[in-house]
């Protein structure tokens, strides 16, 4: 049986720490920052940490 190949979308935007967790970046940081305050920008600027729940389905497109 051939190898899983990883979800090219995927690797790009999640992120697996050393103990396993799925990591993402806060949404809302692409565009329309100067309306944000500094205080919006530092918070949605922080890796979040996904649900379980999502965490395993995220963890499969990423052959894990």
């Amino acid at each position: 049986m051939p190898k899983q190949k990883t979800h090219s979308g995927a690797k790009k935007r999640f992120k697996i720490t050393g103990t396993g967790k799925v990591v993402k970046q806060g949404a809302g940081m692409r565009h329309n920052l100067e309306v944000k305050s500094s205080v919006q920008t530092r918070r949605l600027n922080r890796d979040v940490v996904l649900a379980p729940a999502d965490a395993k389905n995220i963890k499969k497109l990423l052959g894990r």
